[in-house]
């Protein structure tokens, strides 16, 4: 052989490793480059998408397919990259007569074994069943060739699923080629990245799923301690996104700019809307459902009545008593009966008292207080059966002797419940609510002289305290960076535009537009709830009145008041959850911004 002929094919050779080695590179980078990308892919279908064409580019294949393993023991058809439909069947893993591993098929072979299989000629292949695949040929008019089967497992894992290739094809000729067995350590290797990528995507997605159950949890054990909010943790968070997505759809305006732009703005958003009445596990029960002045665990107005008839008792003792010493039975009958009909109007005046209403005249306070006045004797020892906080309080005050003279209503120093030191007062959190000096004031004068409605001031504040629990809840809980602002949502709804509201005192420039959303959404809710005892709901026109009053008043967001009503919001909530007595007419043109006018002009 000639010197020109050796320096030829060495030349040639060289060449060719030349050629093979930029091949390699170029796969390495790919590999390099496929990583990055699928570790930061959340788009699930994308990533699937993303592998499958990954695949197809390194091997040179015609055509792929990717089968994902089932909970129950199947390879399902994930992704094809034909524009052919998915089948819908699913291929068992376990042969359904045996209850053997089903190996006659290449896919599940693969799933079994978690190794690769080369197929040079489909249709001279004797190992597996290819059935399926030369039926597909028939009826698509495909020709499939050869085939790469390759198992979607991370190193040393389960395998998930299987990625199966068609067609190697050379790059120069185009011809439908056997694929190199060179190339398959760098389909495993995509085939483990992929693996890696799917399973911490799928720990995620469970995670999320988890998460996102619980907090749905949370809601419906906070609507369950109480009839009077049931359903409000649930209501509010559908109420609060179809707004927002009204919000996201316009253009101009104030509120153009707003947009949440990914899923996981969304998802923030949606828990912060599940999130927003957390602290209420926290609020006694006794203090949500009280629905009469004297009520704490039970209705205290038996005590009261038990006590006028003792004084009724007393009144006939001393009316036999009188007779039995010589006075006029007629007279002393007389006496009996004045003193019995000013008892029932009495009780019956305290009782009434004891409902609430929307406010109490100072002269009705005053004849509590004059009543309260009145005195009975009690005999037994008071100090007996009492719980250790409850005794504690009592022995503030020494024990009367018996038997011992006691106002008929009274404030007394164990009425008062000390208040207990509480990191949700911490001034780093920046409330700026007044705090009563007690926890509870129990006082029966104190309790029945409530001005409007059944709390105290005490009680009040313990609901209100409720966003505040809130808040320190969820800005103790190590929220990722996606869910920075759940705190924000959730605690922001109590706020108003002009500063008045709680427990910040936040304006205008410190609340979003999502907070803004979340305080529209608590408040609408709250008015047309019909499963509540203590109150009627009131009627769409009523609720969009009560609205538009706080839209002057610059309670809430009027730009996001108006596209309330634009938009047909109400309505379309209204007919998912108010009765139809409720659905009454909303002329929107009186309450929308402008629209009064447009329509005089158009009218003119």
């Amino acid at each position: 052989m000639s010197i020109g002929i050796k320096m030829r094919e060495m030349k040639d050779s060289l060449k060719s490793q030349t050629q093979a080695l930029h091949e390699t590179q170029l796969k390495l980078a790919t590999l390099v480059q496929n990583g990055l990308l699928l570790a930061s892919e959340r788009d699930r279908t994308k990533l699937l998408t993303h592998i499958l064409t990954e695949g197809k580019r390194i091997c040179n294949a015609d055509a792929a397919t990717m089968y994902l393993r089932t909970e129950q023991e199947t390879l399902r058809f994930a992704v094809r990259t034909k524009d052919d439909a998915l089948p819908s069947f699913e291929i068992p893993l376990l042969d359904p007569a045996t209850g053997l591993p089903n190996e006659k098929y290449v896919s599940i072979y693969v799933a079994w074994h978690n190794k690769s299989v080369l197929i040079d000629d489909v249709y001279n292949e004797s190992r597996f069943d290819l059935s399926g695949t030369r039926r597909f040929d028939e009826e698509s008019d495909y020709r499939t060739v050869s085939m790469l089967t390759v198992p979607l497992a991370p190193r040393g894992g389960e395998v998930i699923g299987v990625l199966q290739f068609m067609n190697a094809f050379d790059p120069d000729t185009g011809k439908v080629i056997p694929f190199s067995p060179q190339i398959l350590p760098f389909i495993e290797a995509l085939a483990s990245q992929s693996a890696i990528a799917l399973e911490n995507q799928n720990l995620i997605d469970t995670q999320e799923s988890l998460i996102d159950a619980m907090i749905k949890i949370i809601a419906g054990a906070i609507d369950a301690k109480s009839p009077y909010t049931g359903g409000h943790c649930g209501r509010v968070p559908e109420l609060a996104l179809m707004l927002a997505e009204e919000a996201c759809k316009v253009t101009e305006g104030p509120l153009a700019s707003f947009n949440f732009n990914t899923p996981e703005e969304w998802r923030e958003f949606r828990i912060g809307a599940w999130l927003h009445d957390c602290g209420k596990l926290t609020t006694p029960d006794f203090v949500v459902d009280k629905a009469t002045k004297l009520e704490t665990i039970y209705n205290r107005i038996h005590e009261i009545r038990m006590r006028f008839e003792v004084l009724l008792r007393d009144a006939e003792i001393a009316r036999l008593k009188a007779v039995l010493a010589g006075a006029d039975p007629e007279e002393a009958a007389g006496r009996f009966q004045q003193e019995a009909d000013a008892l029932y109007s009495e009780f019956a005046f305290i009782a009434e008292c004891n409902v609430g209403g929307e406010s109490m005249a100072p002269q009705t306070a005053e004849k509590i207080r004059t009543l309260a006045k009145r005195t009975w004797v009690r005999h037994f020892d008071d100090r007996l059966g009492l719980s250790h906080e409850e005794s504690a309080r009592l022995a503030q005050t020494p024990a009367p002797a018996l038997p011992a003279v006691e106002q008929l209503l009274s404030d007394k120093p164990h009425h008062l419940v000390p208040r207990p030191d509480s990191k949700a007062l911490d001034p780093k959190y920046n409330f700026k609510m007044n705090v009563p000096e007690h926890l509870y004031n129990l006082g029966e004068i104190y309790n029945l002289s409530v001005g409007r409605g059944t709390l105290t001031e005490e009680e009040r504040f313990k609901v209100s305290e409720h966003i505040i629990q809130t808040i320190v809840m969820l800005e103790e809980l190590p929220f990722p960076k996606s869910l920075q602002r759940v705190p924000e949502y959730a605690g922001t709804h109590h706020e108003t535009l002009r500063g008045s509201g709680y427990p910040r005192k936040l304006d205008r420039d410190s609340l979003s537009i999502p907070a803004r959303i979340m305080a529209i959404a608590d408040i609408f809710e709250a008015l047309t709830a019909k499963d509540r005892p203590y109150k009627k709901a009131k009627t769409l026109s009523e609720s969009i009145r009560i609205l538009s009053t706080l839209k002057h008043n610059d309670h809430i967001d009027g730009d996001l008041f108006d596209l309330f009503l634009r938009s047909g919001l109400h309505l379309r909530y209204g007919e998912r959850y108010l009765d139809s007595s409720q659905m009454d007419a909303v002329d929107i043109f009186a309450y929308v911004t402008g629209e009064k006018d447009e329509r005089a002009i158009a009218a003119s």
